[in-house]
C-alpha cells in the first residue's frame, strides 16, 4: 500500500480531541489528511493504553478513521534493550489492529555500540510475522550526523524512509529537507522517502507558517509522495495556525508540472487577459514604479492594456530566474507589432501557489 499525500503521527491519542474519535476523524478529515500514523508501542509495552483501567484508546480511533477512508500505520519507539521483546509487542498490536503500515522510530538508543545485532534481530522477527506489511524507518534527517546507527539494518528490511526533517533553532526547511533526501540517496539501500516536518516547540523556538508551507512545496518540488508531521497532540491544541497552514495546502492542487513563472509567460503569450489573471489570488496586489492596484478585475485591465495596446501581440521569452518557496523572480523579453522590452523582471510573492503580491519594472523600445 503506497502512502500519498499529507499525514500527521499521533503520540498521545487522549491529547488530541480529547481522545474522540469521531472528532479526531472529522478533524482529519477536514485537513485532508490521507493517512494518520499513531503511536501503537514504547520499548517492549504497548502504548495509548490507560493503566488504570486498561482501556485500549486505539481501536475506536483506527475503525473510526478506516471507516473514513483515511490510512492507519502504528508507530514504535524502539530501544533496543530488549529488541525480542519490542518485536513481538510489536507484531501484537500490528495484528490486533490490522493496521496498514508500521512505523520504527529509532533514535539515540540505537547509536550504542551493539546495536546492529538488535536491530538485525528485531527486523527479522518483524518480517517473518508482518510478511506484508508495509514499514518505515523514521530517524535522524542527516545519516552523515549519526554514522553509529544502523541505518543499513533497518532499512534493508524497510519499504520506506521517513526522516525527521526538523530545522530546530533556524528557519530553513528547503535546504535541510533537500540535504536529507540528497544523503540517503547516497547510501544503501535506498527507500523512497517520505519525510516528518516539525509542528511542536523546541525551546523559545517554533517553526513559522512560511516555513510549514516551504516544506510543504519543497516535497512538491522534489516530487516526494507524500509527508507527515510530529505531532498533532501538540500542533492542534497549542499551534492552530500551522495546522490550519496544513490543511489549506491541497496536495493535489499543487502537483504542478510547470512552475509560476513558465505559467505566467505562457499565459502572456497567449495574449489572453483572462488567462493570465487566472494565475492571481483573489485580493492579490500589483505593484510598479508608478502605481499600485489591487484585487483581480483591477489587474485585469492592466493586462489587458499591456497585452492589446502597449506590446500587441507580444512574444515573451523568459531569460533567467531565481528565489523558491514562495518567492519568485523572473527576467524577460520581448518583441512585439509596436514595442520591445529587453530588460524585463517581475517579482511575485506567492500564496497556495496564486500570485498573492506582484512587483512589475520594464522599459519599452519602439
Amino acid at each position: 500500500m503506497s502512502l500519498k499525500g499529507k499525514g500527521f503521527f499521533i503520540w498521545k491519542i487522549m491529547d488530541c480531541e480529547k481522545g474522540d474519535p469521531k472528532a479526531i476523524t472529522k478533524v482529519a478529515k477536514d485537513a485532508q489528511l490521507t493517512h494518520v500514523i499513531l503511536k501503537i508501542a514504547d520499548g517492549a509495552f504497548p502504548y495509548n493504553v490507560n493503566r488504570q483501567t486498561n482501556e485500549d484508546y486505539v481501536g475506536p480511533v483506527v475503525s473510526a478513521l478506516r471507516a473514513a477512508g483515511i490510512e492507519v500505520w502504528g508507530w514504535h519507539y524502539v530501544y533496543g534493550d530488549y529488541p525480542n521483546s519490542e518485536a513481538n509487542i510489536a507484531v501484537k498490536r500490528m495484528k490486533e489492529f490490522d493496521l496498514s503500515g508500521y512505523v520504527i522510530d529509532a533514535e539515540m538508543e540505537y547509536k550504542e555500540p551493539g546495536k546492529k545485532n538488535a536491530a538485525a534481530a528485531y527486523m527479522k522477527i518483524l518480517r517473518k510475522n508482518l510478511p506484508d506489511i508495509p514499514m518505515a524507518l523514521s530517524s535522524y534527517r542527516f545519516p552523515s550526523f549519526h554514522p553509529q546507527l544502523p541505518w543499513k539494518t533497518f532499512l534493508e528490511y524497510c519499504d520506506y524512509n521517513m526522516p525527521q526533517v526538523y530545522w530546530e533553532q533556524s528557519h530553513n526547511p528547503e535546504p535541510n529537507l533537500k540535504r536529507s533526501v540528497k544523503e540517503f540517496q547516497s547510501i544503501t539501500p535506498f527507500r523512497p522517502i517520505i519525510p516528518t516536518g516539525p509542528t511542536y516547540r523546541a525551546g523559545s523556538w517554533i517553526p513559522t507558517i512560511d516555513d510549514t508551507k516551504v516544506f510543504l512545496e519543497t516535497c512538491k518540488e522534489l516530487k516526494l509522495e507524500a509527508a507527515n508531521f510530529f505531532s498533532w497532540d501538540e500542533c492542534r491544541p497549542a499551534y492552530p495556525d500551522l495546522w490550519k497552514t496544513i490543511q489549506d495546502f491541497s496536495w493535489e492542487k499543487n502537483q504542478l508540472t510547470k512552475d509560476i513563472t513558465e505559467l505566467w509567460v505562457n499565459a502572456m503569450n497567449s495574449g489572453n487577459p483572462e488567462e493570465v489573471t487566472k494565475l492571481y489570488a483573489q485580493n492579490s496586489v500589483h505593484i510598479t514604479s508608478t502605481r499600485s492596484i489591487q484585487g483581480v478585475i483591477e489587474i485585469q485591465t492592466w493586462y489587458k492594456y499591456l497585452l492589446k495596446q502597449l506590446l500587441p501581440n507580444g512574444k515573451f521569452t523568459i531569460t533567467g530566474t531565481s528565489g523558491s518557496g514562495n518567492s519568485r523572480s523572473v527576467n524577460w523579453i520581448c518583441k512585439s507589432d509596436k514595442a520591445t522590452v529587453s530588460n524585463g523582471r517581475d517579482t511575485f510573492g506567492l500564496i497556495n501557489d496564486q500570485i498573492a503580491y506582484h512587483y512589475s519594472f520594464f522599459g519599452t523600445n519602439s
